[in-house]
C-alpha cells in the first residue's frame, strides 16, 4: 500500500484542489466504512413502505444490509440483517410483511421488534447458558422518523438528526411537503435499483449542485421527454422555474443543495400540459401552496444532496436517491420515487411513467450522468491520471452568508457546495467530534421537527 500525504493536502479546499485517490484507492474507501458510514446520518426507507404492523424493507447503510420493519406495536425499528448465532441473513426478500424473522441457516428466529424467541434444541444444548435477552438482533442506536422518512446511524453520540440537519430542512421540506404545502404526506410508488462501475461520491457531488455538467443532457433535452412534450414544449422538464433566481447553497453539516427563489409575484406555469388533468391538478397544488405558505412558497426545489449520500429531484422527477459504496470504483443506486399519498390514482400513474421515462438504469437522463461518473472514474484509476488532482476552483470564494437564504449563498454556478462537501469529508476521515463534524465554524440551527 503506498503512503498517502496528509488528507488536507489531499483535499485542499481553499486552492480547489483534490487528489483522485479520494475516488479510486482501496484504503479511502476503507476509511469511509469505518469512519464515515458508522458515524453519519443515512437514509434508510420510508413509512409508506412498511404501513402495516410485520412489514419489512431491506434496506443498506454503508456496506451493511438491515432490515426495516414496523413491530406488533406499530414501532419502526432498524436492525442489521445478521443472525447473532453464525451471521447468515435472516432476511432474504426484499420486502414483505412476517411474524417471525427466521434464520434460514440454524432456524434461530427473531419477532419484529427484534428479540430471539426460537432456538432449535434449546434445552439439550443452550439451556444455563444461552440468556436469549443478551443476543437479540443489533438495532441501530439512533432512529428518526421525520416527514414518512427513516434515518438512522451506527454512532449511539450522534446528535439529534434535526441538528445534523441544519437548514438544509427547508430544502427537504420541499421534497418530502405535499404539492399544496401541507407538512409532510409524500409516499414511495417504486424503487428502482442498479449497480454502475463509479464511485459513489461522482453521484452525490453532482447532486450537491453541478449545474456546470448540463451539456451532458444536450440530446435529451433536443429530443423533448418532458411532461409537456407533445404540447411543444422542449427539454427534459417543463419550465417551472422560469422568472426565478438559481441559488447554490452549502451548509456546515456538508449538505449541499440547488434550488431555486421565485420573484414574489409569480404565476403558475402549465405542468403536464398532455396530460390535462394532471395539469389541472398541479394548477390547484400551486395556488393551494402559496394560500397556505405565503412568503416561504417562492422556495422551490431543485437537486440536493444531504451528506453523506442521499441526494434528491425536488419536483420532475421527485425522487430521494441514495448510493451505496460497493467499492471504491462500483456503487449501488436507489432511487425512491415520490408522490403525495392522496393524489388521485391518474396523477400517480402519470408521475410513474414520466418518472421511469426520466431516471433510471433506462431511463434517458440517468445514463448521461452514469456514463460521466463511470468512465471519471475510470480514466482516474491509472498510475499517471493518479498524480494529477481534479479542479475545484469554479466561482471560488463567490458566495454570502445567509443571503437571501440561510447558508453559504451562490447566485451563480459554483463549485462551494462540492468544496463545503469534501471539507465535512475530510474532517470525518480524520475522526474529528461531533462539533466539527456539524460546523463549529458555523451556526448551527436546533430546528424542531
Amino acid at each position: 500500500m503506498t503512503l498517502q500525504p496528509p488528507i488536507e493536502e489531499m483535499i485542499d479546499i481553499g486552492r480547489g484542489r483534490i487528489s483522485r485517490e479520494i475516488f479510486v484507492a482501496p484504503e479511502f474507501h476503507q476509511q469511509e466504512l469505518e469512519k464515515l458510514f458508522t458515524r453519519a446520518w443515512l437514509f434508510v426507507g420510508h413509512e409508506s413502505q412498511i404501513p402495516n404492523r410485520g412489514d419489512f424493507f431491506i434496506s443498506r447503510m454503508g456496506e451493511e444490509s438491515v432490515i426495516l420493519c414496523r413491530d406488533t406495536r406499530g414501532a419502526v425499528h432498524v436492525f442489521l440483517n445478521s443472525c447473532r448465532h453464525r451471521g447468515m441473513k435472516i432476511c432474504r426478500y426484499e420486502s414483505g410483511n412476517t411474524s417471525l424473522f427466521v434464520c434460514p441457516y440454524h432456524s434461530w428466529s427473531y419477532t419484529t421488534d427484534g428479540k430471539l424467541q426460537g432456538v432449535p434444541l434449546y434445552r439439550a444444548l443452550y439451556e444455563g447458558h444461552l440468556d436469549r435477552a443478551d443476543w437479540s438482533l443489533i438495532e441501530v442506536p439512533r432512529l428518526h422518523q421525520y416527514k414518512g422518512t427513516v434515518w438512522a446511524s451506527w454512532d449511539a453520540d450522534a446528535p439529534d438528526f434535526m441538528a445534523y440537519l441544519g437548514d438544509a430542512v427547508d430544502h427537504l421540506d420541499q421534497v418530502l411537503d405535499c404539492r399544496d404545502g401541507r407538512p409532510g404526506g409524500s409516499e414511495v410508488i417504486g424503487v428502482h435499483k442498479w449497480i454502475l462501475p463509479s464511485n459513489w461520491k461522482f453521484a452525490a457531488e453532482n447532486f450537491c449542485g453541478d449545474s456546470y455538467h448540463n451539456p451532458s443532457h444536450r440530446s435529451v433535452d433536443m429530443i423533448g421527454i418532458g411532461p409537456s412534450a407533445r404540447t411543444g414544449q422542449i427539454g427534459r422538464r417543463d419550465n417551472e422555474y422560469n422568472s426565478g433566481q438559481h441559488v447554490w447553497v452549502s451548509f456546515p453539516q456538508g449538505h449541499g443543495v440547488h434550488s431555486v427563489y421565485m420573484p414574489q409575484a409569480f404565476e403558475y406555469q402549465s405542468s403536464y400540459a398532455q396530460y390535462p388533468i394532471v395539469d389541472e391538478y398541479f394548477r390547484h397544488c400551486f395556488e393551494q401552496r402559496k394560500q397556505l405558505l405565503g412568503e416561504k412558497a417562492r422556495l422551490m426545489p431543485f437537486t440536493g444532496n444531504l451528506f453523506p449520500n442521499t441526494s434528491y429531484h425536488g419536483r420532475q422527477p421527485r425522487a430521494l436517491c441514495v448510493w451505496h459504496p460497493h467499492s471504491p470504483t462500483e456503487t449501488e443506486a436507489w432511487r425512491f420515487f415520490l408522490v403525495d399519498a392522496d393524489a388521485p390514482a391518474e396523477v400517480k400513474d402519470v408521475l410513474r411513467h414520466f418518472y421511469m421515462r426520466y431516471s433510471g438504469p433506462a431511463g434517458m437522463t440517468e445514463q448521461d450522468d452514469m456514463e460521466n461518473w463511470l468512465y471519471a472514474t475510470k480514466a482516474s484509476s491509472g498510475t499517471i491520471a493518479r498524480r494529477y488532482p481534479f479542479n475545484y476552483q469554479q466561482s471560488l470564494g463567490v458566495y454570502q452568508h445567509n443571503e437571501p437564504l440561510p447558508g453559504n449563498v451562490s447566485l451563480q454556478m459554483t463549485e462551494q457546495n462540492a468544496r463545503n462537501y469534501y471539507r465535512t469529508y475530510t474532517r470525518y476521515l480524520k475522526a474529528d467530534g461531533w462539533a466539527s463534524l456539524l460546523g463549529s465554524d458555523h451556526p448551527v440551527r436546533q430546528a424542531a421537527e
